[in-house]
């Protein structure tokens, strides 16, 4: 435990500051171009390149590549070294390709992932958007691979800090657009303002991979190109893979359904489409990315080891304690962001081209989210097992089953909400879908492991949400008496209800906790305080 709390730490530390920069990125970016007409056509560009990497690289980076690292490391005679060089140039060789032919397809993608009209104005924004946006596939791949090699190392820092300064250069861009753009009539941008935005944020993309890469140099390892491609493993990767890849193509899909009922629901009613979506699901994974995520890149290696070595009761203890660990804030802070949503998005959010109106729709979104932030981290978590075994199949039956839930709850509330709820209404289809996602998922990992602990963690887990009940009824009791007194969530209000009840209800929290004995939050808090010590 002790271990992976201090792994955890530093890595959770890196994508604090990274995520609290995002906040910065995206309240900037809510300010400049708010999220009516122009936001709905960045977001869509802008969510491109990332579902294209998650196609072909991402999934199969976590699934398949570390597992096969580690692996190589262990066995090669070299410790892997040669065999990280042939990835590396074999995923920057594959990837400058698809960014080429990723930018003339610009306007079939734009259509796939939306439901405007082509020679529409926000179609044709969109396709000019990704065209400038898109180059950066080839950067961000080269710096998943990088961070990847940096993780089997036992070294998580780079990886954590590079999208800091991503964000800070995004951030310097939107704020020149606020300075010396057209603002968020999307009637009234002009070429050299897209060029901007799209060139801005693939600038942040290309120092971002510039970081990863002298963070490998700097632990011994000099790249040089090769090309054997037959030593790669391809075909080892590609019968691991072909089902990881084919986990994230259904899951492609339904994000693809996601954007494309998103911004339907946008043509009916301005502010109320993919950029709400886009920025709320954005602060939903910010807990996970903190702490899941921080967990699971720590965790991974070492279960992989674990079931290289036939300890199957080390990866039960490891899983275990990842689940704790993780849900001892997650739960507290899956209750906070159901009662305190719009409170967290209007100071973010309700400035500049952005009404407060438009940040009140998305926080009560984030709040429909907050229902699936514990069900949605419990799932990657036991993805993770199969993947430690090598069986990349399993995560795809898993999720094609969850995404055809998610898909047709997603139809059948947007079918039976006004569109004003639309997003809504896909946000708590995410919710369920993933709730019944992570029990199947629990069945067949409990199957594949011999059990997975699940009285212990049942019990750790009731425990916690009883430790957070007194913090979501201070949220509740600060929300009302903060309207009542002063009137609606305008930006110093929403302040003090999250200084009271966030704030005052975190530290509730943990003393709660701390009485109840809850192991892992006594860990979490003894260590601050060691730190605080010294």
């Amino acid at each position: 435990m002790s271990r992976m709390l201090r792994a955890s730490a530093i890595m959770a530390a890196g994508t604090m500051v990274s995520r609290v920069t995002g906040f910065a990125r995206t309240m900037v970016l809510a300010y400049a171009i708010g999220t009516a007409a122009l936001g709905d056509s960045y977001n869509a560009a802008y969510a491109i390149p990332y579902s294209i990497l998650d196609l072909l690289l991402l999934g199969v980076l976590s699934s398949v590549v570390v597992p096969m690292i580690v692996r190589a490391q262990q066995h090669d005679p070299d410790g892997g070294r040669a065999y990280e060089q042939r990835l590396l140039t074999l995923a920057t060789a594959v990837l400058v390709v698809v960014a080429v032919v990723a930018v003339l397809g610009a306007p079939l993608l734009i259509d796939l992932y939306t439901d405007w009209d082509r020679g529409s104005i926000k179609f044709e924004t969109g396709v000019m958007l990704a065209r400038f946006i898109l180059p950066q596939l080839a950067f961000f791949g080269i710096g998943a691979v990088a961070g990847a090699i940096l993780n089997t190392r036992d070294r998580y820092g780079a990886p954590m800090w590079a999208p800091v300064l991503n964000n800070l250069v995004v951030i310097c861009v939107f704020v020149a657009y606020a300075v010396v753009g057209s603002g968020s009539d999307i009637e009234a941008v002009t070429t050299g303002d897209l060029a901007l935005l799209g060139l801005g944020t693939t600038a942040g993309i290309v120092a971002q991979a510039v970081v990863l890469i002298v963070a490998l140099k700097r632990v011994g390892f000099s790249f040089m190109p090769r090309f054997d491609v037959r030593n790669a493993r391809l075909g080892e990767m590609g019968r691991a893979g072909v089902w990881t890849i084919g986990y994230v193509v259904v899951t492609q899909l339904g994000f693809m359904l996601t954007t494309n009922l998103a911004s339907s629901a946008g043509n009916e009613v301005a502010g109320h489409g993919i950029s709400p979506y886009t920025l709320a699901f954005q602060l939903f994974q910010l807990p996970y990315g903190i702490i899941g995520v921080s967990v699971i890149t720590a965790m991974l290696p070492r279960m992989s080891r674990a079931v290289g070595e036939g300890r199957l009761d080390d990866v039960r203890s490891e899983f275990g304690s990842s689940v704790r660990l993780i849900c001892s804030l997650m739960v507290p802070v899956s209750l906070l962001l159901m009662v305190l949503g719009p409170a967290v998005t209007v100071p973010i959010y309700g400035h500049g081209a952005n009404s407060v109106a438009d940040a009140v729709y998305i926080g009560n979104v984030l709040q429909v989210y907050g229902l699936a932030l514990v069900p949605f981290a419990v799932f990657q978590l036991l993805l993770r097992v199969f993947y430690s075994f090598g069986d990349t199949r399993t995560p795809v039956f898993v999720g094609a089953g969850t995404t055809a839930v998610n898909a047709l709850l997603m139809v059948i509330f947007f079918v039976l909400l006004p569109a004003r709820y639309a997003v809504m209404g896909l946000a708590l289809a995410y919710a369920v879908a993933y709730g019944l996602g992570a029990v199947l998922a629990w069945t067949l990992a409990s199957r594949r492991v011999q059990g997975l602990g699940g009285w212990t963690i049942g019990t750790a887990l009731t425990r916690m949400y009883l430790a957070s009940l007194p913090t979501a009824v201070l949220g509740l009791l600060t929300v009302w008496v903060v309207t009542q007194l002063f009137g609606g969530l305008g930006f110093v209000n929403s302040l003090i209800v999250l200084a009271v009840g966030g704030g005052l209800g975190l530290l509730l929290y943990l003393a709660v906790a701390h009485r109840m004995r809850i192991a892992e939050v006594n860990s979490l808090v003894g260590m601050v305080a060691r730190r605080v010590g010294r």
